[in-house]
């Protein structure tokens, strides 16, 4: 279990779902070598068309920030961020860090 969740809401242009959807299938390939622990992604499926969410756990804050540092400077990771730049598909993205609750 993760001690920290970076829960990212994407606003998308609704007409690019697709785009999203291969922008997040190729973060299930780079996110888990980074070191993050990827607990999914998700699309919109019914009612609002245009916000997406990806959830990625980490043990701590610092594991985050170790994380962010590889993710700047690896190859793939930086041809996806290109890949949405260029095809414009995020309109908006926000991060919040959640603390998970132990039962």
């Amino acid at each position: 279990m993760s001690a920290i969740t970076c829960f990212i809401r994407y606003e998308l242009d609704p007409f690019q779902r697709e785009a999203f959807r291969e922008y997040a299938q190729a973060w299930g390939r780079i996110i888990p070598r980074l070191g993050g622990r990827l607990l999914g992604y998700w699309l919109p499926w019914e009612g609002t068309n245009n916000e997406a969410w990806g959830l990625v756990g980490f043990d701590s804050l610092a594991d985050y920030e170790a994380y962010r540092v590889r993710l700047k400077a690896d190859s793939e990771a930086l041809a996806n961020f290109e890949f949405a730049k260029a095809q414009r598909f995020i309109l908006r993205e926000t991060r919040t860090f959640c603390e998970d609750v132990q039962p």
